[in-house]
């Protein structure tokens, strides 16, 4: 038993750290500003946490955004949903939509609960993905980064309850 606890924590804790240190790597005096479960009826789907500096989120400053995902998702479904909020917000030239896809394919693994992707914006405004820890991919387009935080973090979200928690408010 004492075995199994110990796995346990480690394999959540290793979630934790990880998220940590990416924030660590690029935003100044990085603390978690607010957490939270999404899911959709009776499953979980992922726990996000939203790092900035001084734990204080400002879009126009380096953040970072952790998904560890509770489930199993095929990276093509998390591409598919990404791009279908993208678009309910803003209406966006079906080119640019395009590229974005295809370099989200490009980038978007396959998830399961082992996993966690962090999503960072850097002082640039560029948007880097890493997944467990290690970088799996970078969108340099600042209009793409605001496109793609805004599905959990902007006034526009479809999970306004999910963008409460991770913005720190009550809701």
């Amino acid at each position: 038993m004492k075995t199994f606890l110990l796995l346990i924590s480690i394999l959540f804790s290793h979630h934790v750290v990880a998220d940590l240190s990416i924030a660590q790597q690029h935003v100044d005096d990085a603390q978690l500003v607010g957490k939270a479960r999404f899911k959709v009826l009776f499953w979980s789907v992922f726990d996000a946490e939203l790092y900035a500096e001084k734990g204080e989120f400002s879009q126009d400053k380096p953040f970072t955004l952790s998904l560890s995902y509770l489930r199993e998702i095929n990276g093509s479904e998390i591409v598919a949903k990404s791009m279908s909020e993208i678009k309910s917000q803003d209406n966006f030239p079906s080119e640019k939509l395009a590229t974005w896809k295809s370099t989200l394919d490009s980038i978007i693994p396959d998830v399961d609960t082992s996993i966690t992707i962090t999503g960072v914006q850097n002082n640039n405004s560029h948007t880097l993905f890493y997944k467990n820890g290690t970088l799996i991919g970078e969108i340099k387009d600042p209009e793409f980064t605001r496109a793609f935080f805004n599905i959990w973090l902007g006034e526009k979200t479809s999970e306004p309850k999910l963008r409460s928690r991770l913005l720190g408010m009550a809701y």
